[in-house]
């Protein structure tokens, strides 16, 4: 669970404020302007579903596991986002 949040928070912090190699993150997020993905990767928090899906399918096991998961590795990365205080994690 402690490295899944981790991982968790480390792609939602890198796809929602980071620039990424040669700007190509932050170029990509002007591109998707002011439709669904731009407002999905403005938001931390919604992101962050997004990101604890795949994780959440990989490490759990069973329906109702995974759903929990799911939900909890998500809950784990805004709480991280929020203990760092790196980027505004509010909602649009």
């Amino acid at each position: 669970l402690v490295v899944g949040s981790l991982a968790v928070w480390r792609a939602t912090h890198l796809l929602h404020a980071e620039d990424g190699p040669w700007d190509l993150l932050r170029r990509m997020r002007q591109r998707m302007g002011a439709g669904f993905l731009g407002r999905l990767f403005g938001c931390f928090y919604c992101l962050s579903l997004w990101c604890a899906a795949p994780v959440a399918y990989a490490i759990g096991s069973g329906l109702w596991h995974r759903v929990l998961l799911w939900l909890a590795l998500s809950g784990a990365a805004i709480l991280l986002e929020r203990a760092t205080g790196e980027s505004p994690a509010q909602f649009e």
